[in-house]
């Protein structure tokens, strides 16, 4: 079993009856979701999920998983999701997979957010991973040399047959190379203020349980 199935059914055994789910995007989430789906075809578990992701969505329906939107329920009462980085002070990077806006909305009007990740992603600084910026196709090029002026390294993310790769809502995606961000929050205020950019992969004081991957079994914190 690697780190990401192990973390991921180590995480699924934090949903109940009757829980609200939000149900993350990506390598690790995948495992926390066909697990989930065991639960619910082998114990009988009944649960609704909210996925952040078209290709979340399709896994889970076909695991047999009741899904809902988000404006479908009245809130999340767990959001499970993985993470591209997490600070010594537990901030994180996201967008890794181009999830990021489906899977911020989800997390904020979540009870609790849990992250699952193996320990490569564990860093004292984040930035070393691109910073993923979602934004508007209608003046991503000025955007482009906005973030070129400001020393932020742009790099409009491709699909694999060159073209701007979309989002789910048809959005384009800006990596940012920093390789250090020093000062998150006021980073992601001046994104949060940038015309044309829709949401951003800085996730600041969001999650309250961390499941770190480690060789000799997951290791557990609770941050909050």
């Amino acid at each position: 079993m690697n780190l990401k199935e192990m973390v991921g059914i180590e995480a699924a055994s934090y949903v109940t009856d009757g829980m609200v789910v939000g149900l993350g995007t990506g390598s690790t989430a995948y495992y926390m979701i066909e697990e989930l789906g065991r639960r619910v075809k082998e114990e009988n578990l009944s649960i609704v999920g909210v996925p952040t992701s078209w290709a979340s969505k399709k896994q889970a329906e076909s695991l047999g998983i009741p899904v809902k939107t988000i404006d479908e329920v009245a809130s999340v009462d767990l959001t499970i999701d993985g993470a591209d980085e997490i600070s010594g002070d537990y901030h994180g990077i996201k967008g890794g997979g181009a999830a990021l806006l489906f899977e911020k909305i989800v997390a904020t009007y979540s009870k609790k957010v849990l992250w699952i990740v193996d320990k490569s992603k564990i860093v004292e600084k984040l930035g070393a991973f691109p910073l993923p910026v979602e934004v508007i196709p209608y003046g991503s090029q000025q955007l482009m040399r906005l973030f070129t002026e400001k020393n932020y390294h742009p790099v409009l993310r491709l699909a694999e047959d060159g073209t701007p790769l979309k989002t789910d809502c048809g959005h384009y995606i800006i990596d940012l190379h920093l390789q250090t961000i020093n000062e998150p929050v006021a980073l992601a205020h001046e994104l949060d203020q940038t015309v044309g950019v829709v949401e951003h992969g800085l996730f600041l004081d969001m999650v309250h349980t961390i499941i770190i991957g480690q060789e000799d079994g997951p290791e557990t914190r609770s941050v909050r």
